[in-house]
């Protein structure tokens, strides 16, 4: 299999400037290259093949990832003092009150079209090749294609989990295409992943994941596919994306297998993990994941993690905690952190020590050097210790003379955070600056093993074999746990839709799935969690198609209810 890496990091990094709307999927706009005169060597040909998967790497983060998570239970950005209101937007979403005209709505529906517009340009050219003049085989041409197959269908699966059915479109030829149904778009999906399949090559035992799409990966997004059926078109389909779960853990589609460490899949080296279908490459020093760090760490995180970078203090977990230190009981929906088991290797505070050694994926507490000096706030804690704290609260408001005389008085929710309010994940790991080599070395895992493994739990418990979800979740539990001492194992006689959303949750925290996954349970908008009431609104499990869409494209019909 071509080595991916070595491609993506010359393919253009400077989405934005792509952009440019998608009421056509016109050649010009997507600077295609002209077969006859651009391809000389497989060089050229692996630089046309994966340069839509630099789009799909970009794609999985920034506005996608704020669309599944912030409207969701486990994160928010609540606005701290005179920053983060931003409009209103980050409550919008929090009380799902979004509109047609929010960008992250639109920026996800262009960047979905624009992403089938890049793999359609770049099938379309290798395509018209005749591979042997490169002493390269049909059946290679053949896995090249499937490879952009998958990727459509990658695209148009988000877009059918976003907003249903959107405008299927085949050629770069057409354009201002009304919207295909839900069935329509589920159908292409199924269709494109089921002919990739056929074509794209198994992964062996020593083959590394350096970012191209294999067999595995396909069938995994096909099952992912079947998984949500009953959300995207109204049928269940749960039996066939266990049969396609349970041929993925039995090495049907090739060599895979849970990784030993918790963090082996998240860590700088993760390309050599076992766990890993399909990810991302990372370009050493290329900054992919400066979006994540700039919205959840703080102006002076940058000494905690001895690095250069720089904060913007936004996003946090939601609350596990009252202000009054007491534990949120209320609702069955989020308290993220206290979800996690004591003992869970994963819920100590995160702790760079050298190299590629780090532990816990948490920052909460007193904010220090790796040398141990306190850091100082510079809003409301002005130069006082920085202390993370499980709770949003005003609590620098409270006190002689201030707004509140006392904690019990203080109210919380979304406008009333501070700057040192919540808990702040680290999935990614982040070394100091002596080690700057591996600044965002981690790949971004798009699919794992442990997510077919939780999709197969989840089926089984949909058919009633509860002790086979129970025993699924706890193989992957138990690696994080010292000696695999789990002190809260899944259980087949207290098993139920809470506890397997719960599971999701912590195995997955921040990975940009959370609202699909309430969703398939019905939960998204009939659970109440910490300051969010349910609407029972059924119709915003989807989001509006954009009202600048629209008016690029008359052809395009709204969702209803918006």
């Amino acid at each position: 299999m071509t080595n991916m890496k070595k491609y993506i990091s010359i393919a253009t990094l400077s989405i934005v400037v792509l952009l440019a709307g998608c009421t056509k999927l016109d050649q010009e706009f997507y600077s295609s290259v002209t077969p006859d005169t651009f391809f000389k060597s497989e060089k050229d040909i692996n630089a046309a093949l994966f340069r839509p998967f630099t789009h799909a790497k970009w794609y999985l983060g920034e506005d996608r990832w704020r669309l599944q998570e912030y409207t969701a239970d486990n994160f928010a950005v609540t606005t701290k003092g005179r920053h983060w209101y931003n409009g209103g937007e980050n409550e919008r979403f929090h009380y799902h009150r979004w509109t047609p005209d929010d960008n992250w709505i639109w920026e996800s529906w262009r960047g979905t079209l624009m992403g089938v517009a890049l793999t359609l340009d770049a099938k379309s050219d290798l395509g018209k090749l005749d591979y042997t003049k490169f002493a390269l085989t049909p059946e290679r041409k053949a896995a090249d294609l499937a490879q952009l197959d998958a990727l459509i269908a990658f695209f148009y699966l988000r877009g059918l989990d976003y907003f249903g059915g959107m405008p299927i479109f085949e050629s770069l030829e057409q354009e201002s295409l009304p919207r295909n149904t839900d069935q329509e778009l589920f159908e292409h999906i199924e269709k494109l992943l089921k002919a990739a399949i056929e074509n794209l090559p198994i992964k062996k035992s020593d083959d590394k994941e350096e970012g191209a799409i294999r067999k595995a990966a396909a069938a995994a997004m096909l099952a992912q596919l079947y998984f949500n059926a009953e959300s995207y078109i109204g049928k269940p389909m749960y039996e066939e994306s266990r049969k396609i779960a349970q041929d993925i853990i039995d090495k049907v589609y090739g060599d895979y297998a849970l990784d030993s460490k918790w963090n082996g899949v998240h860590g700088f080296k993760n390309n050599l993990s076992p766990e890993i279908i399909w990810s991302m490459p990372s370009e050493f020093k290329k900054l992919e994941y400066n979006w994540f760090y700039g919205d959840f760490y703080h102006y002076n995180s940058r000494q905690f993690f001895d690095q250069d970078m720089t904060g913007n203090n936004g996003t946090h977990l939601t609350p596990s905690r009252k202000p009054d230190g007491s534990l949120y009981s209320g609702f069955k929906l989020g308290n993220p952190f206290e979800t996690f088991d004591k003992g869970d290797l994963r819920k100590e505070p995160y702790v760079y020590h050298s190299a590629d050694q780090y532990e816990g994926m948490f920052i909460i507490g007193p904010h220090k050097t790796p040398d141990g000096k306190a850091i100082v706030g510079g809003e409301e804690y002005n130069r006082l210790p920085l202390i993370f704290v499980d709770q949003v609260a005003r609590f620098s408001d409270v006190g002689p003379g201030k707004k509140y005389s006392s904690i019990d008085q203080l109210p919380s929710k979304m406008s009333e955070g501070e700057e040192n309010t919540g808990v702040r994940l680290v999935k990614v790991p982040i070394p100091n600056l002596a080690n700057n080599e591996l600044r965002w070395g981690a790949d971004l895992p798009a699919i794992r093993l442990a997510e077919i493994y939780y999709m197969l739990a989840e089926c089984n418990f949909r058919r009633g074999d509860k002790q086979r979800a129970a025993d699924l979740f706890n193989t992957v539990r138990k690696r994080n746990f010292i000696d695999g001492a789990d002190p809260n194992p899944v259980s087949a006689a207290t098993i139920d839709k809470y506890r397997i959303i719960d599971e999701w949750s912590i195995e997955f925290i921040g990975e940009g799935r959370r609202r699909t996954d309430l969703i398939r349970w019905k939960a998204f908008t009939t659970e109440e969690w910490w300051d969010h009431k349910p609407s029972n609104a059924n119709h915003l499990n989807r989001f509006p198609v954009p009202n600048k869409a629209i008016a690029g494209n008359s052809n395009l019909a709204q969702n209803p209810g918006y």
